[in-house]
């Protein structure tokens, strides 16, 4: 059951009809991964803490630098210098002291991730790096675990949900076969607009608390974001039969 001063603090989510206090209680119980702890990781672990998600492990094995002070915003100037995800960690603590947080103050790995991401309920990709994606998408496969990917350049984002326990979900793969076919720019190579981020972590939070809640969401679709324009695009993608990560070919 949920206490007294939980049901204060989460009232205006509970009286929500596809939440309650049973989603509530869903959210307490739950795990999350966090990988990258930048401009989409700062805004998603603070929904994510704020809607008192039970458990939040969030990596990084960065420092905070001056020029990331522009959109990551749980950090402030005397933190630079400091590892990132010890640095989120305290100031999410201030905003939910309830939530259980773990840090992993080092880059994951693919033997890290094969130790974190069976004991999670959920993992939310906020890293700027394609080696990353291919490798949470990977060991989410292996270990059978919903990602969330989201991603943001300029002024445009990306999002898409994979979710292995659904045999007809694509996973990044599907979409990006290699290397080549991903996108590489980054926030270093072509600058990032900060409430860009905002929009695309506000995404993958939302997907992530309907997850954990067992509220349906969109797989094999990538949501394309054009914050100059102020518009959304869909594209239905489709499971690969020859992907090698997911499909026959694996």
């Amino acid at each position: 059951m949920l206490s007294t001063q939980e049901k204060l603090r989460y009232s205006r989510q509970i009286m929500l009809n596809k939440v309650g206090e049973q989603g509530q209680l869903k959210l307490r119980n739950a795990t999350v991964l966090i990988v990258g702890m930048g401009g989409l990781g700062n805004p998603v672990a603070l929904y994510l803490a704020a809607a008192g998600v039970g458990k939040l492990l969030i990596a990084d094995g960065d420092e905070v630098d001056i020029t990331n002070l522009q959109r990551q915003v749980l950090f402030s100037q005397q933190d630079v210098k400091l590892n990132k995800a010890d640095t989120a960690s305290e100031k999410l603590q201030l905003n939910n002291p309830d939530v259980d947080i773990e840090v992993i103050d080092e880059m994951l790995d693919e033997e890290l991730a094969d130790y974190y991401i069976p004991n999670v309920d959920l993992v939310i990709d906020c890293t700027d790096n394609i080696a990353a994606r291919y490798l949470l998408n990977k060991a989410c496969l292996q270990h059978k675990k919903p990602l969330i990917l989201g991603a943001a350049t300029g002024f445009d984002g990306q999002q898409m949900v994979i979710d292995p326990n659904n045999q007809e979900s694509a996973c990044y793969q599907c979409v990006f076969p290699s290397a080549e076919n991903a996108p590489v720019n980054n926030c270093q190579t072509i600058g990032i607009l900060g409430p860009i981020l905002a929009v695309i972590g506000g995404v993958q939070a939302t997907e992530a608390l309907k997850i954990l809640m067992g509220l349906p969401v969109k797989t094999n679709r990538l949501a394309l974001y054009d914050g100059l324009n102020q518009q959304w695009q869909y594209f239905n993608v489709k499971k690969q039969t020859s992907c090698t990560a997911c499909g026959h070919s694996k």
